[in-house]
């Protein structure tokens, strides 16, 4: 049975795990609270940069890489010209709110209460020392085409019909049957 370290010792590697964490919940929070569409943006490519630095802490640099380049990269870059290029307004609009805020409030603490409790709960004696090279493409790679290729292969079915979808929807010169 492996030894278990003290919570109350942790390692730079922890640490450094710790803070990211930190890094990117509380930019996750700013996402989802201000009121500027950009801003949200720009909280958005700092939580997935934390979330590339976990990765990088946790051995896995094949992951982190792609964390930067498909998400701080791509998908953040697509957000802002599909902002740029909307009408939608910037600022706080009175139609938009719904004045439950109280209510969204209590109900995302008490989710977040019962997560957490349950994560404590579930892992207070689980342990992994940290490895290097588990995230390695090589090692990604044989586990996606071998382990999991069926679910894998269904995703890029699923998107690829969503795909399909958009375009459909987006083009205004096909008309319905009436």
């Amino acid at each position: 049975m492996t030894d278990v370290p003290s919570y109350l010792s942790p390692t730079g590697q922890e640490i450094v795990f710790l803070l990211l964490g930190a890094v990117a919940v509380g930019s996750a929070l700013l996402v989802v609270t201000t009121k500027q569409l950009v801003h949200a943006a720009l909280w958005l490519v700092v939580c997935f940069g934390a979330l590339a630095g976990g990765y990088l802490v946790l051995t896995a640099e094949f992951v982190a890489w792609v964390q930067v380049l498909i998400y701080v990269g791509a998908i953040v870059a697509l957000l802002l010209f599909g902002i740029m290029l909307t009408r939608a307004p910037i600022g706080a609009t009175a139609d938009l709110d719904s004045r439950n805020r109280p209510a969204a409030a209590l109900v995302a603490i008490a989710t977040a209460v019962v997560l957490v409790t349950v994560v404590i709960d579930g892992f207070r004696t689980a342990y992994t020392p940290l490895e290097p090279g588990g995230g390695s493409a090589k090692e990604l790679g044989s586990s996606i085409f071998r382990t999991w290729v069926l679910p894998f292969e269904a995703l890029s079915v699923l998107l690829l019909a969503a795909l399909i979808g958009a375009i459909v929807l987006s083009r205004t010169d096909i008309r319905g049957r009436d």
